[in-house]
């Protein structure tokens, strides 16, 4: 069967093979786009390209004019329904496939396939809208050079050139672009960073939410994605020094833990009241866009990270927070203290805010905090014994840390501590800190990152959704908020070394990677961490800022963008003016009658003509003539030419010849025989 296509393919007329490989390549352009756009669009563009393949196969006419306007109409109606809007970027997108794929219903003319390519390397560009990974480009790269192969098909002569062909010229035309697409990367200049390109706020990400249902932070333990890297200057801190705050958490409902909301006004409120001890820790931070306006830092950083474009503020709760959300890819550095206390030192009516629970909810946790308070050991204890007492209780009283708890309900304190006994960080954390509240220690929650992985390819910390986790943070008199993990209490491997709960594999991962050996998993996926990495470092994050460095590399005293222009604009003209010499040198060095004869032996070639090597003029008209006949005007015509140059060269001195220059112009207005 796959015998029988390959012949049918073969003896397709030379429209129609051209017409399948340009779909395959608008196709491939599209495919990275399925997962941003509609579903009726993915259909309608899946469906139209088949349709027109199938058209192309069977030789059968294109549609008319009216079905290409009925269906424009009816997927401009369904795109203004979809976004309520035919303006944006996920609108503009939509569109624009749409009127790529109903193009390719009217490709009769070569000027209709320029608009089909036009519009392809329109879209190509638009995935950098969605995704600016690695392997995005390396995708893009791939669809550019099908593209660029489809457009020297497009431009070769009559006959039916083998695409092997129109592929090494594209590729020797993208080799030859490579070091403008390098000088225009390193000198064009930047306004914005990285590469300008906005991201959507809108756009779903998994990552932190901004308060804590129960299961939350479980289900973001089976996401194996990066949430930031971290290159420490110097000796990393231990892995169980390595708490990276992001939200904390102090109002709960009785299902969902939310931020402080006071009844108390903002004066009474508790301050930071921030101190740090002994050597901070120096540090620079690669954060994926996470769309929340969160930057995540080392506990405790008293100065803002350094931002670029971005203003950054902490929270009377150590959060730090910037104006707007963390859409692209961002770095910053900062300076942390592992040693540090905040908060007040002694009670005072803000730390109210801190104790209250809902009614009805949790009965039995509340009364084991009466009875603990009941207990001679705990009738006068103060709240450092009472969390020592607590601690224990989770050391010793079976509790389990797992991702698959079960689904908990309404009372999730009482189920944790008296029915389940296990749970992931969050259920452990939250049923801590509401039996804290219940024993008058005032108590919260902290979510962010714990942890982290050395890269030993590119010494890069790299911390995972995996690595989120919740955490308790309690009031003690005389010291303020002491963060205290109680999941270290349940499972101290999980914040002491690299261990992780790892989500059970589904049947297609467990065939595919199964009998891997983990070592070697392991390190590749060190090495692609790292490959990625030097990406985003390098290429992602090539700024404004490193664009003047590199002019204070090559000599500029106090660069600026328009040092950048004027460079920029110097190496173009260089390079023509180069260009041009070289074309000039070239010229000079080879005969013009011989460069002539060449440029008309390899156009007969493609026309299909058979040539001996180094064949004259007047071998090459006899073999012209007697492969297409003598009946053939343009082959007479090309025929009389070649005779024309042979005389041109070897007629005797004072016998009249057509001058080269003339046989050149009418090597151009030729009509090419067939």
């Amino acid at each position: 069967m796959a015998t029988n296509l390959l012949n049918q393919l073969r003896n397709l007329p030379r429209d129609s093979r051209d017409t399948l490989f340009l779909l395959v390549v608008i196709a491939w352009v599209l495919l990275p786009q399925v997962g941003h756009l509609p579903l009726w669009c993915s259909g309608l563009a899946a469906g139209v390209l088949l349709w027109r393949g199938w058209l192309a196969m069977t030789v059968r006419p294109l549609p008319s004019r009216w079905w290409l306007l009925m269906l424009l109409v009816l997927t401009v109606a369904a795109t203004l329904f979809n976004y309520k809007t035919l303006l944006g970027r996920d609108a503009g997108v939509t569109l624009i496939v749409v009127l790529l794929t109903l193009k390719t219903l009217e490709l009769r003319a070569k000027r209709d396939a320029f608009v089909v390519f036009f519009l392809s390397f329109f879209i190509l560009l638009t995935n950098f809208f969605f995704s600016q990974s690695l392997l995005t480009a390396a995708a893009m790269l791939v669809t550019l050079l099908g593209l660029l192969t489809a457009l020297v098909n497009a431009h070769m002569p009559v006959g039916k050139p083998p695409l092997l062909q129109a592929a090494k010229t594209a590729g020797t035309m993208a080799l030859l672009g490579a070091p403008i697409m390098v000088v225009l990367f390193l000198l064009f200049p930047r306004m914005a960073p990285l590469w300008g390109i906005p991201g959507d706020a809108m756009s779903g990400r998994s990552g932190l939410s901004a308060t804590m249902q129960i299961g939350n932070i479980a289900r973001l333990a089976l996401d194996d994605s990066i949430a930031m890297r971290i290159r420490f200057e110097s000796t990393a801190p231990p892995q169980s020094a390595l708490y990276f705050r992001g939200p904390v958490l102090s109002t709960f409902d009785g299902r969902e833990w939310r931020p402080l909301r006071s009844s108390f006004p903002p004066h009474m409120q508790p301050a930071a009241n921030l101190q740090v001890l002994g050597a901070p820790v120096n540090y620079q931070v690669t954060l994926e866009p996470n769309h929340r306006p969160w930057l995540l830092v080392l506990d405790a950083t008293p100065s803002a990270p350094a931002l670029s474009g971005f203003e950054a503020t902490m929270t009377s709760e150590l959060q730090w927070l910037t104006e707007r959300p963390i859409t692209d890819l961002v770095r910053y550095t900062a300076q942390s203290y592992p040693d540090f206390r905040h908060g007040p030192l002694r009670q005072r009516a803000g730390l109210q805010d801190y104790l209250d629970l809902p009614a009805s909810f949790n009965p039995r946790t509340l009364q084991l905090a009466t009875d603990m308070r009941r207990d001679p050991r705990y009738a006068s204890a103060d709240g450092a014994q009472l969390v020592a007492a607590v601690l224990e209780r989770l050391r010793s009283g079976g509790y389990r840390y797992t991702l698959e708890p079960g689904v908990y309900g309404q009372h999730s304190a009482d189920e944790f501590w008296f029915d389940r006994k296990e749970g992931f960080c969050e259920h452990i954390a939250s049923s801590f800190v509401i039996l804290m509240r219940s024993l008058d220690v005032p108590a919260r929650i902290v979510t962010g990152y714990q942890g982290g992985e050395k890269n030993a390819v590119d010494g890069f910390h790299v911390v995972r959704q995996s690595d989120a986790h919740a955490w308790a943070e309690v009031w003690l008199s005389g010291r303020g908020w002491v963060r205290v993990d109680p999941t270290s209490a349940v499972a101290p491997g999980r914040i002491g070394t690299l261990q992780r709960l790892q989500s059970p594999r589904g049947v297609f991962a467990e065939a595919l990677l199964g009998n891997v050996n983990p070592v070697i998993a392991l390190n590749l996926r060190a090495l692609w961490d790292a490959v990625n990495n030097g990406w985003n470092q390098w290429v992602l994050n090539y700024t404004q800022g490193k664009q003047l460095n590199l002019l204070k590399n090559i000599g500029f005293q106090s660069p600026s963008w328009e040092d950048l222009i004027y460079l920029l604009i110097g190496i173009v003209v260089l390079a023509s003016l180069g260009g041009a010499g070289w074309t000039l040198w070239e010229r000079s060095r080879q005969d013009p009658w011989l460069r002539l004869l060449g440029t008309a032996a390899v156009r007969l070639q493609k026309a299909g003509i058979q040539l001996a090597p180094q064949s004259p003029p007047r071998r090459m008209a006899e073999q012209l003539a007697k492969q297409l006949g003598r009946q053939n005007p343009a082959a007479m015509a090309m025929h009389d030419w070649l005779l024309r140059l042979e005389a041109q060269r070897y007629a005797p001195p004072g016998t009249h010849s057509t001058r080269l220059v003339t046989l050149q112009r009418e090597l151009k207005q030729l009509v090419w025989p067939t």
